[in-house]
């Protein structure tokens, strides 16, 4: 027993050893919060004596994958998310990661395209059937293959253009949100039962174009051709107002006010994820943590990249969870 403890010991301490070398927070998840994290991480870096954290894009699904697979020096610090919270199917009980979550503020989904391209105005049911691969009929009596080529085949007041959209991987939080938020909730409303939505997958046939989780890359592709439609976080509209447009869901435009008064259908909350295990191992994570909340505030860096601030209840939980690292 003497030689057990004394080797669990001396493993513990080689571990704590090891995290110890690692100067840097490394970051994961969502594309979303990326480049709001992007700016914390460059005011972080010049402002304090810690070394500027380590991000990657890698969807919300695939940052609680590598947040939640242990704990130690080969594992990140944060996981940032999107539309969703962590759920019962990661597995960070499992593998003895504990954590705290914060939500810091509101986006919008749109769907936009090149400023020179048309104006579309689109229901969330007319959006659902330009991207989802079955589609109900008859109340939902069945559902059917997609077969809209163009917009105007789903509804003769939408533009004669070849229905293109790209948009994120199954791996991404904003794929996620945006099958719950149009998806499901236009089918619901179609007479859809919840299995049936829930079953629903977007196309493959070529009209729903998986561009990964570089956003950036889509509104590229986007001013390359006008006729295409890209499905991203409404930030990265925000940022490339010179370039693409947004199109009305339900009526209501994609914007900073109507996002924030909660009138624009395609909203979502965004999270951050703290492993608390490893505080007091890698340094700075609670430093990171205030900064971000700080510049998350109404009037502060995060609003003017597109970031929506909470409300008084929202700042009020944010600085909470802050306070209890």
């Amino acid at each position: 027993m003497k030689k057990l403890i004394l080797a669990a010991a001396v493993v513990a301490a080689a571990a704590t050893a090891a995290d110890a070398q690692r100067s840097a927070i490394r970051i994961v998840g969502s594309s979303t919060v990326f480049p709001f994290a992007t700016a914390v991480i460059e005011e972080f870096g010049a402002t304090t004596d810690y070394e500027a954290p380590v991000m990657s894009s890698d969807g919300s699904g695939g940052g609680f994958k590598l947040f939640c697979a242990g704990v130690g020096l080969d594992h990140p610090d944060i996981s940032n998310a999107s539309s969703r919270q962590m759920s019962k199917k990661e597995t960070c009980d499992a593998n003895g990661v504990e954590f705290t979550e914060f939500m810091v503020g509101y986006d919008g989904i749109v769907l936009a395209n090149a400023n020179d391209g048309v104006a579309l105005s689109v229901s969330r049911d007319q959006l659902a059937r330009a991207v989802a691969g079955t589609v109900p009929s008859e109340g939902c009596a069945s559902m059917d293959v997609n077969t809209a080529t163009k917009w105007s085949d789903i509804d003769a007041s939408l533009p004669a253009v070849e229905i293109e959209v790209l948009g994120p991987p199954a791996t991404s939080g904003t794929r996620a949100a945006f099958e719950e938020l149009v998806i499901h909730k236009a089918f619901k409303a179609a007479g859809c039962d919840k299995a049936t939505y829930k079953a629903v997958d977007v196309r493959t046939d070529g009209h729903y174009i998986e561009a990964g989780e570089n956003d950036s890359a889509i509104v590229d592709e986007l001013v390359a051709n006008p006729n295409a439609f890209g499905i991203f976080g409404y930030s990265f509209l925000a940022n490339n107002a010179d370039r693409i447009k947004g199109s009305t869901v339900e009526g209501v435009a994609p914007t900073f006010e109507q996002i924030a008064a909660g009138n624009y259908p395609v909203s979502r909350s965004l999270y951050f994820y703290v492993k608390l295990n490893h505080l007091g191992v890698v340094p700075g994570i609670e430093e990171y943590v205030a900064l971000f909340a700080e510049m998350a505030a109404p009037g502060e860096e995060l609003e003017t990249l597109g970031l929506i601030p909470g409300n008084d209840a929202d700042l009020a939980a944010l600085d909470d969870a802050v306070a209890s690292l």
